[in-house]
């Protein structure tokens, strides 16, 4: 069985690419790490990487096994770091992975509902631009748990959080519409096809009628609510991510368009995950409401 140290090296190794940059990032010396990393091929009966002139690359096998050893690592570091006392406190480090448009949005008042219950733990945010990537993410062993739309066929735990609503974005200087149609001859403010809103905003327009003709494309979100507050063409985003200063008006699609955003752990959540989901599911509340079709943001 390959012990925690093994494991530690292994990843540290795979991840620089170089015994001698993981060596010193572990402060251990580089004929320590070689024998450790030898007695974890022999234990595991396979090579996990090439030796090269100037580093060392991942076999299959070592691909292959680095995604096992991520979710190992991930777990065993919580582990010792996470405690409960009598009153229910926790500390600790806790790995979120999430997308773009959460991480604008819902996921700032998520983490202060954590913070606020549980002072004593931190947490890195990690973030990816669709959501296939987040769950490729998740399964690799990136994070201890996911805040994003329901992943497909998920063999862990899935909690529901809440639903979202998109809207569309209108400048200033746009003339009035009242109907998303009316928007067909317009230059779109769109997304990167590496962005998952991408496919949400060309979906959108298919429903109205028109393929959307673009005037620029970005690969954030908080840059598309910029720029069609500017007056570059419509865009289309999470109502939760627009800001209260918007200058511009707010159309929602009819039919509406949401998205359902989830919590998903790759096994039963332990005592600190379960509370995590458990303050989601009760403190950050509802979305804050869409606003009727063809609203001004600046009434």
């Amino acid at each position: 069985m390959p012990t925690s140290r093994q494991i530690e090296y292994f990843v540290a190794v795979a991840e620089h690419g170089s015994i001698s940059r993981a060596s010193a990032e572990l402060h251990v010396s580089q004929p320590a790490l070689s024998v450790q990393l030898i007695a974890l091929e022999k234990e595991l009966g396979t090579r996990l990487f090439e030796r090269l002139p100037h580093g060392v690359r991942l076999t299959s096998s070592g691909r292959g096994a680095l995604v096992h050893a991520r979710a190992a690592l991930t777990a065993s570091r919580r582990m010792a770091h996470v405690a409960s006392d009598s009153d229910g406190l926790y500390t600790g480090r806790v790995s979120v992975a999430t997308v773009y448009s959460v991480s604008l949005g819902v996921l700032p008042r998520l983490i202060r509902a954590w913070r606020q219950a549980m002072p004593g733990v931190d947490i890195d945010v990690h973030e990816h631009r669709h959501a296939a990537e987040l769950q490729r993410s998740m399964a690799q062993g990136e994070a201890d748990l996911a805040v994003g739309p329901r992943p497909d066929d998920w063999p862990g735990p899935v909690y529901p959080l809440l639903t979202e609503r998109f809207v569309v974005l209108l400048g200033d200087a746009e003339e009035p519409v009242s109907t998303l149609a009316d928007l067909a001859a317009h230059r779109w403010v769109h997304y990167t096809p590496a962005n998952g809103l991408s496919a949400v905003v060309d979906r959108v327009c298919a429903d109205a009628g028109f393929v959307p003709r673009i005037a620029v494309r970005t690969e954030q979100t908080a840059s598309a609510v910029a720029f069609a507050e500017a007056g570059l063409g419509p865009a289309l985003v999470p109502h939760n991510v627009v800001p209260q200063s918007f200058r511009g008006r707010i159309l929602e699609p009819d039919p509406p368009f949401i998205r359902e955003l989830t919590i998903y752990v790759r096994q039963e959540a332990d005592a600190l995950v379960a509370r995590l989901v458990e303050i989601a599911e009760h403190g950050i509340g509802p979305e804050r409401q869409a606003l009727p079709t063809g609203t001004d943001a600046r009434q």
